[in-house]
């Protein structure tokens, strides 16, 4: 089994590779970020919720983020580790990092579960939860029953790549899907004949990410190349270190992502009561629940890019273990294609049907502040996707092939010092349009420095 996984992934058809491993993949991502989506569109489109509800879920969003950072550190880092173990034909070394990461993840949730649990309303309001007293309602009860399934969603995500390095990828996507499928059912049932209002979509997102977890947990139990045994669940911290070291830059994507939308929620805010609409109290929540619509579509879009990446990942790391760069060279170039043209297709949507993404989140049931306000959102603060997309691809890339500090440095100056400081410095001079011209500098910025690594990368492919 192992020998035939080894000459599948260092001789096949890197098209043919990219497919197998790749699509599954996205699926995965696109169908884990449909639990807050799913959510948000139910309790946009229910009356009795309606844009306070959109806001409660925006501010709880990023919070949910902290935890998915944390997952993906360790299995995203796991699962290239592992793919550089079996390339370097070091398959009791992979074992063991597996059964290191189940360790982490498990104590980690069950760590960030009580602390959710016990300052639940201070870190609401560190959110821009206080926007007024209906969203800080609706936000504290949806996110006490999402902090109950913290543990469980955590696993369930690191266990994802983990089960992708083991070979199998359309498990992997069997798995969330069937977490997804069951949330997107229970959803409207909840929300609608039961009346459980939040309450109703946190408990519908929480049962499904049990059904994940279950499922990732049955396949560790049969796993066909890394299967740990008992001694391997015992720490190692060097394993660990360079493990977690792989991963990094996938906890630094998503937790600077938490760090930029919690600068953003707070200007809008801060600035949204400045304005002469958005200040009146019976509006205040708009600009919140509008940027939260336009992050849920973003999120769609870099779930492909960052699916089609990842899940290139053990196809990187094992023939980079093998020495084989030409073959990395050619998935690199035909990775960056395809994501530029990934975001290109996004730009055009964005740019030409803001108007029916916006009424899939319940427009018709709000004032026209509301649809102006999100028309110019999805244009100006999506305007340069295509970027956004080659950037992310290249972080996760030069992770895979094990370059942690390169991958590093580029996500931190995006997300870090661009995301926050520019959605902090440019309300100051533009109001409410300055945190939606915040995320097009930014990564206009932070192309110019990942193209700098994209050509030392190809220049070190060739040597």
């Amino acid at each position: 089994m192992e020998e035939k996984n080894d000459q599948f992934l260092g001789e096949g058809q890197i098209g043919k590779l990219m497919q197998k491993y790749a699509v599954p993949c996205i699926i995965s991502l696109l169908v884990g970020a449909l639990y807050n989506i799913v959510d948000q569109i139910f309790i946009a489109n229910a009356s009795y919720l309606g844009s306070y509800g959109n806001a409660a879920n925006t501010v709880v969003f990023p919070l949910t983020v902290i935890a998915l950072a944390v997952a993906v550190m360790i299995g995203d880092g796991c699962c290239a580790f592992v793919s550089l173990e079996l390339g370097r034909k070091r398959a009791e070394v992979a074992r063991k990092s597996v059964g290191n990461s189940v360790v982490m993840v498990v104590a980690c949730g069950l760590a960030l579960c009580a602390v959710y649990l016990v300052f639940g309303d201070q870190i609401i309001a560190m959110f821009g939860g206080t926007v007024n007293e209906e969203t800080f309602g609706y936000a504290k009860e949806y996110f006490f029953y999402i902090s109950l399934g913290i543990p469980f969603y955590m696993f369930g995500q690191a266990l994802n790549p983990i089960i992708r390095a083991d070979g199998s990828p359309r498990f992997a996507m069997a798995s969330t899907l069937a977490g997804a499928v069951t949330n997107i059912i229970l959803d409207p049932i909840f929300i609608f004949p039961f009346q459980w209002g939040m309450m109703g979509a946190a408990v519908a997102t929480v049962i499904g990410q049990v059904v994940t977890a279950v499922l990732a947990a049955w396949y560790l139990c049969h796993m066909k190349l890394v299967r740990p045994t008992k001694r391997d669940f015992k720490m190692d911290g060097g394993i660990c270190r360079k493990s977690l070291l792989l991963g990094i830059t996938s906890f630094l994507s998503q937790i600077s992502l938490v760090a930029s939308m919690a600068a953003v929620n707070n200007m809008i805010r801060k600035y949204g009561a400045l304005d002469p609409i958005f200040g009146q109290g019976q509006y205040a929540q708009i600009p919140m629940a509008v940027v939260g619509i336009v992050m849920k579509f973003f999120q769609i879009v870099i779930s492909i890019v960052v699916g089609m990446a990842a899940g290139c990942i053990p196809i990187v790391g094992f023939n980079m273990g093998a020495g084989k760069k030409g073959r990395v060279k050619e998935l690199f170039t035909r990775l960056l294609l395809a994501e530029a043209v990934v975001g290109a297709a996004a730009l055009v949507i964005v740019e030409l049907m803001p108007l029916q993404l916006i009424h899939i989140f319940g427009a018709a049931n709000e004032s026209a502040y509301y649809t102006d306000f999100a028309v110019r959102a999805f244009r100006i603060y999506l305007c340069l996707l295509p970027l956004a997309c080659v950037n992310k691809a290249c972080f996760i890339f030069l992770q895979a092939m094990g370059k942690a500090a390169s991958s590093t440095v580029i996500s931190m100056v995006r997300e870090f010092v661009f995301g926050v400081g520019f959605a902090l410095l440019l309300p100051v001079f533009f109001g409410l349009d300055g945190v939606l011209y915040s995320m097009p500098l930014s990564d206009l910025l932070t192309f110019a420095i990942a193209g700098y690594f994209i050509a030392r990368t190809y220049q070190g492919l060739d040597r």
